[in-house]
């Protein structure tokens, strides 16, 4: 039998309760009554009053619940800026941070800032960095943990101490000179930049945040360093680095920026065999050349090999047009014979490792000689598969060297030109410019040059001056990353990164280091804490010392390793431990440590002790080599575990087309005129909230689009929530859920329904913000308004919230749905729009305003008891039933039609009779959710329709208990138009006549 086969269901249907007041009304017929929760219709919740229709119905305006509310639906202007400070100053945005401190928490969530650069304005991409993180952190504290998040500035290095001096440049100041002017430049940039975060909204304590120049940071920074020294992770050699003539310093690799239009000309040039391989040796075929191949002329007079690929085949060719032979790779014979426009004939062939034993002449240095090495670096993609092998110049080719003691004589000087050692035809002259020229002529001259040509290739510029390095050795102090790197990629599989394709990026990285420079000849930065014996060069350098310099800038700052003698830095005691000789014997270093040094020991300086580790780092994918990586690398060398449990890489701030920002494109946008508006009038003022909502609704893992088209469509988004919210707060008014909220087993079951859907939703939005998903968060908010609100359960409602008695019971469910649906959104939008989530809490009914704010009362508070599976099924049934009625008449007033629904014995049927007990009714909860003018419920169609009735059948599916019921239950209907007459108060179809009120109306206002 049926019933029993659902007596689960519908005990449970039992205990939900029946409606106590029968006399709730239904839609109001002049608002919407096409609108369907499928067909996505707009309620228009924001023009709800009703039409004048004529003085009897205007008699009956006074006696309708309309929504009254003085919430703005719209601010623009000047009134958007003031409301926004005024939010800030009244709700405490500026002592938010240190409250959820101080406040007792179970967990704490941990994001670690990555310091921005202390060099300029603020800009977009700042923006999108610090609200990203915001919202996340405000998230994480609605949530009840105690966030930590401390705001941090990088505030050494050349783009400062170059911004500062200007046209002056360092000549002829001291290096205290020269801090002091880049610190105070430094500080007016953070404070610029400062006065912006907290304007966007951005949660923190800002009287306390962190900076890499004081001297407790230096001092924690100078504990890693040591710590890593000690195991000889830290040691100074002489060798190639990337250097920067431009700047004057070395850079490690995360310094540099690759322009992919460089212009280098290149050159094919022969080496003379002076003494030819054993192999090539018995042809007995002539004089033979090795033809090279180099985008880098300039590096010819420091050659000291040509390596070859042992395993390739390279052969002796003869050129058609001047009978010269020369040894190429085999395999590049054919484009080198087009390249040069002859043919060339294969008099020979051997493999590279036959080539062993064979010395070339050096084109340019008479009695010099070079040999033949074997090589892994050796390609064929390009020249003639013979490398020209420069070990001063050229890491790979330094560690030629280092395999075969090649002398590694660097004639080039700091400034980028050549020096003594090359020569007086070529010192002084800078090797980019017209050293090229002049080496290229020597080559000519003495017949070694075969080809000339241009050459367009990616090559390495220094990031800050914007102008090409070069490859010099020098003695520098450098970290033996290659011994971290094994031990790095370890951690890092157990570290979270966001989006996932970055992980490949953050290991290839990890790969191409084999060593990081962490000096730097500059004055502005962490001193490097080592002394030099003023005979030998021995650095001195170990805990005793190093520990002693901590102190000392913990104490004092680094400023004083140029203030304090010598004789303080290296006191007796510190000497007697080192076993080092009189102070006098030493001088102090020169050099600073490199910035992403700086940067990368902020784990040490800033996390709490107990675990040091962040929950997440979140910056821009140019961090995958800086910052990432260097905190990455520093904290595997200290402590053997990453500094972060996961990562967020997110895309950089672009143009509307697209486009990278300049200045000389004109397409930068300024965050400060997006707030607050432009001269231009098509600049307006958008305020601070829109900037944050085009972050959170923008895809942040790829390139993030900002103009004018973004910014407006973020304005009328928030907007079109405004009206949202206005008219939930129009039909609140009056009500304190504190007093007057009604049990949820009480109420209609369309009501909770809602909740079930505000619970979905709530559960929803939470995953998304946790997943580091604003937009998806975003999507769902406005899936929620549209669907489940706008164009379903606001144009049910709105009768029973206009024309039912204020105190009622029906009524009274529905405001308390309301409120909790205003309640659920306001805190779903907060972590994105603070500024509007606390004003309409001010606005809310529920708490005394002065009281709490919104951001000290929690997350979405959503009950399991909301869950109702049966019910959704009930509604759900109903929903599918009523789309077929509103489809079987297009375009009329489904107020104006009877409605006949037909469903054999079954679950669905008695679903719907759980809506509705009577087999007739024009105020059912079956009425009030079909929209119609009376329903009736029945097992069949009656035969005797009329003419005009509109027939229409479906099936909908029922699914309960995680399956174990399942029925596909079928439905026919019927709707009739009806022989009612407009009620002149709630304009229902259910009055006798024109003139008079329909009996729910009639009672209402006969009512004492």
């Amino acid at each position: 039998m049926l019933l029993c086969r659902v007596s689960t269901v519908t005990q449970a249907v039992a205990r939900w309760g029946r409606r106590s007041h029968r006399g709730s009304g239904l839609l109001h017929p002049a608002l919407s009554f096409s609108s369907s929760r499928c067909h996505g219709v707009s309620s228009g919740e924001g023009n709800a009053q009703p039409a004048e229709a004529g003085p009897a119905q205007g008699q009956y305006r006074d006696s309708v619940l309309l929504p009254r509310t003085d919430f703005p639906m719209k601010l623009t202007g000047q009134k958007l800026l003031d409301r926004e400070l005024e939010v800030q100053r009244e709700c405490g945005f500026a002592e938010l941070y240190s409250w959820q401190r101080q406040r007792k928490a179970k967990k704490e969530f941990c994001l670690h800032d990555g310091p921005p650069y202390a060099n300029g304005d603020p800009h977009v991409g700042h923006a999108l960095n610090k609200i990203l993180k915001d919202i996340r952190n405000r998230f994480e504290m609605l949530r009840g943990r105690q966030v930590h998040y401390i705001p941090g500035w990088d505030c050494h290095g050349l783009p400062i101490e170059l911004k500062a001096l200007g046209e002056l440049g360092t000549s002829g100041l001291t290096p205290l000179q020269i801090r002091q002017k880049a610190r105070e430049f430094a500080e007016r940039a953070i404070a610029r930049q400062r006065a912006a975060f907290q304007r966007w909204g951005v949660m923190a304590d800002w009287d306390n945040c962190y900076y890499t120049f004081d001297g407790t940071y230096e001092a924690a920074q100078l504990k890693v360093f040591q710590e890593m020294h000690s195991k000889g992770l830290i040691y100074q050699d002489y060798k190639p680095v990337f250097w920067s003539p431009s700047s004057r310093t070395a850079l490690a690799e995360a310094e540099l920026e690759y322009n992919p239009e460089h212009l280098s000309t290149a050159i094919y040039a022969t080496f003379p065999l002076g003494t030819l391989p054993p192999k090539l040796a018995e042809a007995d075929v002539g004089s033979i050349s090795v033809l090279v191949w180099t985008t880098q002329p300039w590096t010819i007079p420091a050659n000291q090999a040509v390596c070859y690929m042992p395993n390739a085949q390279y052969s002796v060719v003869k050129r058609a047009d001047n009978s010269q032979l020369l040894l190429v790779a085999t395999e590049r014979a054919a484009s080198l014979a087009v390249l040069l426009g002859t043919e060339l004939e294969s008099v020979g062939t051997v493999t590279g490792s036959q080539l062993e034993g064979g010395i070339c002449k050096h084109p340019t240095i008479p009695d010099k000689e070079v040999p033949l090495l074997p090589a892994n670096h050796v390609t064929m993609g390009k020249g003639t598969g013979l490398v020209h092998t420069a070990p001063a110049h050229g890491m790979e080719d330094y560690s030629v060297a280092s395999q075969f003691k090649l002398s590694v004589e660097c004639m080039v000087d700091g400034e980028g030109k050549f020096n003594e050692l090359a020569g007086p035809e070529l010192q002084n002259l800078f090797v980019m410019g017209e050293g090229t020229d002049k080496v290229i002529s020597m080559l000519k001259a003495c017949g070694a040059l075969v080809k000339e040509e241009h050459c367009v290739h990616s090559y390495p510029y220094d990031w800050r001056t914007k102008q090409p390095v070069v490859i010099r050795p020098s003695k520098q102090w450098f970290i033996n990353t290659a011994s971290l790197k094994d031990k790095a990629k370890e951690v890092l599989q157990k570290v979270r990164v966001l989006p996932e394709s970055a992980r490949s990026s953050l290991l290839a990285m990890l790969d191409r280091r084999t060593y990081w420079c962490i000096s730097r000849q500059r004055s502005w930065g962490v001193p490097i804490p080592v002394f030099y014996h003023k005979e030998s060069g021995e650095p001195l350098i170990n805990k005793h010392t190093v520990s002693h310099i901590a102190q000392l800038f913990k104490e004092k700052g680094s400023d004083c390793w140029w203030e304090l003698p010598v004789e303080t830095l290296l006191p007796p005691e510190v000497l007697k431990k080192s076993k080092a000789g009189p102070v006098t014997d030493y001088v102090r270093g020169e050099d600073v440590l490199d910035i992403w040094f700086d940067s990368g020991a902020s784990w040490a300086a800033v996390l709490e002790e107990s675990d040091s580790r962040a929950d997440v780092y979140v910056e821009g994918k140019d961090q995958i080599g800086g910052w990432f990586q260097s905190s990455l690398l520093t904290s595997v060398a200290a402590r053997n575990k990453a500094p972060y449990k996961s990562l967020v890489v997110h895309g950089f701030a672009v143009s509307e087309k697209g486009e990278k920002m300049s200045k000389s494109l004109g397409n930068v946008v300024d965050p400060d005129t997006v707030i607050n508006g432009g001269k231009d009038p098509g600049a307006p003022a958008y305020g601070a909230d829109v900037l944050r909502w085009w972050v959170a609704e923008s895809n942040v893992f790829s390139e993030v689009q900002i103009g004018p088209t973004a910014l407006n469509s973020a304005r009328d988004s928030i907007n079109k929530l405004r009206n949202t919210l206005k008219f939930l707060l129009g039909n609140l008014q009056g009500f304190d859920p504190r007093t007057q909220a009604v049990d949820p087993k009480e109420m209609h079951y369309i009501d909770q329904y809602m909740l079930h859907q505000l619970r979905d939703f709530s559960i929803k939005v939470t995953d998304a913000y946790s997943e580091f998903d604003a937009s998806r968060a975003i999507r769902l908010l406005q899936a929620f308004i549209a669907r489940d609100l706008s164009s379903f359960y606001f144009s049910i409602i709105k009768d029973r919230l206009y024309c039912d008695p204020e105190e009622s019971l029906a009524r009274r469910s529905c405001q308390t749905v309301l409120e909790e649906i205003l309640d659920g959104v306001t805190r779903a939008i907060a972590p994105i729009l603070p500024h509007l989530a606390e004003e309409v809490y001010l606005h809310a009914p529920g708490h005394d305003r002065g009281g709490e704010t919104l951001f000290k009362s929690g997350w979405i508070k959503s009950s399991s008891v909301w869950r109702r599976p049966g019910l959704e099924e009930a509604v759900e049934g109903a929903c599918a039933i009523r789309d077929s009625f509103l489809s079987s008449i297009p375009g009329k007033n489904a107020a104006q039609y009877n409605l006949t629904i037909a469903i054999e014995p079954g679950l669905l049927f008695e679903l719907m009779e759980s809506l509705q007990e009577e087999p007739t009714s024009t105020s059912s909860q079956l009425t009030e959710l079909m929209m119609a003018a009376q329903t009736t419920l029945t097992s069949q169609l009656p035969r005797d329709l009329p003419p005009d009735a509109l027939r229409s059948s479906g099936n909908f599916l029922i699914n309960l208990e995680g399956g174990v019921i399942r029925e596909d239950s079928t439905y026919s209907i019927a709707a009739v138009p009806t022989s009612a007459a407009r009620c002149p108060r709630c304009r229902r179809y259910t009055a006798e006549s024109p003139d008079c009120l329909c009996p729910r109306c009639h009672s209402i206002l006969s009512a004492p």
